[in-house]
């Protein structure tokens, strides 16, 4: 099962260390203590909107940046686990367009790993 507060919570992560910024100084500078951020971080709490906004706000990045790059992995993810389950199957043609030519047929159903143009996305099979 893919998690939403998952792929949320490592988005956030590798925003924030992107930056070279810690938890303690992100959790200060959004008010929130720094055991919950590291929770969200961690996709073991669910973000509200107000907390998504004052986290966004101190790692300046506009949420909906933050949506964008969550709804990518959200696709890639979802492409791996189609592909696991059935890996005959061709990539759908609506993900063709932001992937590029990709082919996981006869690869390994336990891993599955996609390079994004940005950086390498790793989905494992749970």
């Amino acid at each position: 099962m893919i998690l939403l507060r998952r792929l949320l919570g490592d988005v956030l992560r590798r925003q924030r260390q992107r930056q070279g910024r810690t938890l303690r100084e992100v959790s200060s500078s959004a008010r929130v203590s720094l055991g919950y951020l590291s929770e969200v971080e961690r996709g073991q709490k669910e973000a509200s909107s107000e907390l998504l906004s004052a986290i966004c706000d101190a790692l300046d990045v506009r949420m909906s940046e933050l949506m964008r790059e969550v709804s990518d992995e959200l696709a890639l993810a979802e492409l791996a686990r189609s592909a696991a389950a059935t890996p005959s199957e061709p990539v759908p043609a609506s993900v063709r367009p932001m992937l590029g030519s990709v082919s996981v047929a006869g690869v390994p159903p336990e891993r599955v790993t996609i390079k994004a143009p940005a950086e390498a996305v790793d989905v494992v099979a749970a």
